[in-house]
């Protein structure tokens, strides 16, 4: 039977373990974000004129996301072999969907009328992107990552299952063991790097609005 008491005790005593993994959990996710962000923002920004590969990329990309990560992940295995390796690359494909349609959303959305005024003081398709679509963007943009990231957080504990490292190390050896304790502050712990992460990010994001002349 899981208590607060009883939860409180096992985390205190396993405060090292829960550092440790809470450090191993957090770089598989941001690793995979980071990755996610260099890839799927430009592609955002590619399909933006392109209705036929806006469709393409957004429903394959959502067709991914409806995939559990216990079916995606062993077919990986084989591939990239068992450890964080795999974890990263499901973890980089699940980050498509909210960050592609997110850029994507967030520059097609720009008002007709700014982009027009853009283009009439001469502005190129690029300088418009640059100066104005992107800068406007960024709010849309930074939110797409943002629920990456608390998306990503929270699938890294499956990929423990399948030799990555992390808190679902933890999950997984509690469930074994049937410690509910052990369970319910090994989740605790990944709630919080989720919303520490979330918190950080927004932080970001009205960094990067303030300096673009928007509001986050």
């Amino acid at each position: 039977m899981v208590s607060p008491t009883g939860v409180l005790e096992w985390m205190t005593a396993n405060g090292d373990v829960l550092i440790r993994q809470g450090i191993e959990h957090l770089s598989i996710a941001l690793t995979a974000l980071g990755i996610g962000v260099l890839l799927w923002v430009p592609i955002g920004i590619a399909i933006r004129n392109n209705d036929t590969a806006a469709r393409l990329f957004l429903g394959t990309s959502g067709i991914i996301l409806t995939i559990p990560s216990l079916a995606l992940l062993p077919l990986l295995i084989p591939i990239f072999g068992i450890g964080n390796e795999p974890a990263i690359v499901a973890l980089i494909l699940y980050s498509s969907l909210p960050i592609i349609r997110n850029t994507f959303i967030g520059i097609v959305g720009v008002d007709d009328a700014t982009t027009e005024a853009g283009r009439g003081l001469g502005l190129t398709d690029r300088q418009l992107l640059v100066r104005i679509q992107l800068p406007m963007a960024i709010p849309v943009i930074m939110a797409g990552i943002r629920q990456a990231a608390v998306l990503l957080v929270a699938i890294t504990t499956v990929t423990a299952y399948f030799g990555a490292g992390g808190l679902g190390s933890s999950i997984f050896a509690g469930i074994r063991i049937a410690n509910g304790d052990q369970v319910v502050g090994a989740t605790i712990v990944i709630s919080l790097l989720a919303i520490g992460l979330d918190t950080a990010l927004g932080g970001v994001s009205k960094l990067l609005a303030r300096k673009g002349g928007t509001n986050a």
